[in-house]
């Protein structure tokens, strides 16, 4: 009997560095050199020289491709790469082998022409522009010494933390309110919206943060949105935007009063850190004392100075007292002497007083002698004493005119010793 055996296949077991080298193999095989056109997202050049960004496509398909161009192939561009540019790039396919990652590595960069996203930034900034948001007459300063902060941020951005750390290192004794917020998405531009209101409305913080960490330009194109370009430059507090790193650019940047370039900055230029304040206080305080030393030691040198003049205490106390002494006996004299001549005067002046009186009276009595004389002459009844009548009607009327008698009216005469009712029988006038 023959026994057999069969030999069973057995798979091959790959390393990763080995499985990732085979790939790598397969890919520069099959496509060693080839051209790629997209558009530039999430650029970046490294303290090297090498360039990093991710190439997309330009019609919104969701597809990326990583790409890295070495300090060499950069150094010849004839332009300056950027977020939203089309460009057509040479190069070859290739796998980073730390990460296993799919990269295509450039060697050569042709720019086509901005791209949509890069295009409608262009567009509504100069329509923006044009309607004078970004103005710096517009800017407002932001307050020196701040008691509240308030930040527009995601509770979950790395962000939001740089602030909250920097702050809380730089500036501790500022109370800090968050205004939580969507930073990125589809909602994001309503949430800011909302957040900046709500801060404006509550009016509680002197200077407001609006913060966000680094991205792409579709990552950050929320704070390109005209409705949260417009809440930036609308809110009635001082506000920093210190949104990506420092060469990302939005609209917000441009409406904010201050743009920071990155949150961490934002925070270090909202609040003056406590060590510089303690510092200048305390340099304020050796300026006070050095003033007021100067001022004690010039007060002393001029007492030095005077001092002397002084004399003894006790000798100029006793001048003094003999000096008030001698005007006091002058006091009494000049009192007793104003007062003697005081009198004379006033005896001079009664005595013209009295005079005065007597001529006024004799004056007044010789001219009431005068005036009765001529009231006496005047008087009716002297007349009616001398032969005359007064004739009065019976009335009472006095009558001095014949043409105011009339025959049978009865008349009243007033005479000397009395007086007489009679009729009248006629009237006769001198014509």
């Amino acid at each position: 009997m023959v026994e057999t055996s069969s030999i069973e296949a057995v798979p091959r077991v790959w390393t990763v560095g080995a499985l990732v080298l085979a790939v790598a193999d397969v890919l520069a095989a099959r496509f060693g050199s080839c051209t790629v056109r997209g558009e530039l997202s999430g650029f970046s050049r490294a303290a090297s020289g090498h360039c990093y960004f991710t190439l997309k496509d330009a019609d919104g398909a969701q597809a990326t491709l990583r790409c890295a161009m070495f300090r060499r192939a950069a150094g010849l561009l004839d332009f300056a790469p950027r977020d939203g540019l089309k460009v057509e790039v040479r190069g070859r396919v290739a796998v980073y082998e730390p990460r296993g990652e799919l990269q295509f590595v450039v060697e050569a960069m042709r720019m086509l022409g901005a791209g949509s996203l890069y295009e409608q930034f262009l567009a509504l900034k100069a329509k923006l522009e044009a309607e004078g948001l970004f103005e710096l007459a517009r800017k407002r300063s932001l307050p020196r010494y701040p008691q509240c902060i308030g930040v527009v941020s995601s509770l979950g951005a790395a962000a939001l933390h740089d602030v909250l750390t920097t702050l809380a290192r730089r500036a501790p004794q500022v109370r800090v309110v968050v205004y939580p917020s969507l930073v990125q998405g589809a909602d994001a531009p309503a949430a800011l919206v909302d957040a900046l209101a709500l801060a404006g409305w509550r009016r509680e913080v002197d200077t407001l943060i609006l913060a966000r960490g680094g991205g792409s330009l579709e990552d950050l194109w929320a704070f390109n949105d005209e409705r949260v370009v417009r809440a930036v430059a609308a809110t009635p507090i001082p506000l920093v935007c210190g949104v990506g790193h420092e060469t990302d650019v939005t609209l917000a940047d441009f409406a904010a009063d201050l743009r920071a370039p990155t949150p961490t900055a934002a925070a270090e230029l909202a609040a003056p850190a406590a060590a510089e304040l303690l510092a200048a206080l305390q340099g304020l305080a050796r300026s006070l004392i050095r003033g007021v030393e100067r001022r004690l030691g010039a007060q002393a040198q001029r007492l030095d100075r005077v001092a002397p003049r002084l004399g003894q205490p006790a000798a100029r106390i006793a001048a003094q007292s003999r000096r008030l002494d001698r005007l006091a006996s002058r006091l009494a004299a000049a009192a007793v002497q104003t007062r003697h001549a005081r009198g004379v005067v006033l005896q001079a002046q009664g005595g013209r007083l009295v005079r005065a009186v007597h001529e006024r009276i004799a004056t007044s009595r010789h001219r009431l002698v005068t005036l009765d004389a001529r009231l006496r002459a005047l008087d009716p009844q002297r007349v009616v004493e001398r032969g005359y009548s007064v004739v009065q009607a019976a009335t009472g009327e006095l009558l001095t005119d014949p043409r105011q008698l009339a025959a049978g009216q009865e008349l009243q005469l007033t005479m000397a010793r009395g007086v007489a009712e009679v009729r009248l029988a006629t009237v006769r006038t001198r014509e």
